[in-house]
């Protein structure tokens, strides 16, 4: 299968250049990078690169060299484009892009697997560890009347939270709504999980510092962090009565996501539309 990157000369592109070349059942055939890596060797970036293999400078080259499957480590603006472009050209598109705006978000669904377009595999997150740990947070919250979600990541992250915490947050709350058949008013009341429900909890005080309790996504508390040194983490923290539940994954390099690279780019073409997230891929969902 003939592979394109775009975002190539980025941490997550150069990684994936490196797991498509050293997949037996792939060939890396294009790659598309930003202004400051057009024209270079991709084997100033990963040595194990082929030596006739130059970093693009648009979508065109992707398409030009037959590319069946893009995988996209960008930016909200390159996916956009590649969407529209690529799409339309019967090319599959994997991408791990985060941050992307509602509509770009509604043009890979309207266009993903149409007559003779090519489908989509949108995902915040590639590592195996941390879609379970999204999976076990949406289970727990059914049971648990409050939880926080604590993101970490490396200091050029662009957007925060991440769409990893979101996705985690979003589900959380979801579950929270379904509730917990252990709870004072059983499965489908918002109260769900062990006496003490979310109606008691007490609601914060007064901040002494702005913005020091995190943000709010459909009543789950997030908190971003962003120091050198990290890569992607994640902590759930779930409250009870007496008793909190936490869960954590820690991508410790960004190895970590590949596998999940490789069955989305293995996988996208049997999966018309847009899939989104890893859950499908992996029978969770």
């Amino acid at each position: 299968m003939r592979v394109g990157v775009l975002g190539a000369v980025g941490r997550m592109g150069r990684a994936t250049c490196e797991a498509v070349l050293a997949a037996p059942d792939l060939e890396l055939a294009a790659v598309v990078g930003r202004a400051r890596g057009v024209g270079r060797p991709l084997r100033d970036l990963v040595p194990d690169a082929p030596g006739g293999l130059q970093v693009g400078e648009s979508l065109a080259d992707l398409i030009a060299a037959e590319a069946e499957v893009v995988v996209d480590f960008s930016r909200p603006e390159a996916t956009a484009a590649a969407v529209e472009a690529l799409l339309s050209e019967g090319v599959h598109l994997v991408s791990g892009t985060t941050g992307l705006p509602g509509e770009v978000m509604d043009d890979l669904a309207n266009l993903a697997g149409k007559a003779d377009h090519g489908n989509a595999v949108w995902a915040p997150n590639f590592a195996l560890g941390a879609v379970l740990a999204m999976h076990f947070a949406a289970v727990a919250g059914r049971f648990y009347p409050a939880a926080e979600v604590i993101e970490l990541h490396h200091q050029g992250k662009t957007d925060a939270p991440s769409g990893t915490a979101l996705r985690t947050a979003r589900a959380i709350a979801a579950a929270q709504e379904r509730g917990g058949p252990v709870g004072r008013g059983g499965p489908g009341d918002r109260r769900g999980g062990p006496p003490g429900d979310r109606a008691s909890i007490p609601v914060a005080g007064r901040e002494s510092v702005a913005g020091v309790r995190g943000g709010e996504v459909d009543g789950v508390r997030v908190h971003s962090v962003r120091l050198p040194g990290l890569v992607a983490h994640q902590e759930v923290i779930f409250g009870g009565q007496g008793e909190v539940l936490t869960l954590r994954h820690d991508s410790l390099d960004r190895s970590s996501f590949m596998p999940g690279v490789l069955l989305a780019v293995r996988e996208v073409g049997t999966r018309p539309g847009l899939t989104v997230g890893l859950e499908p891929l992996l029978g969770l969902a």
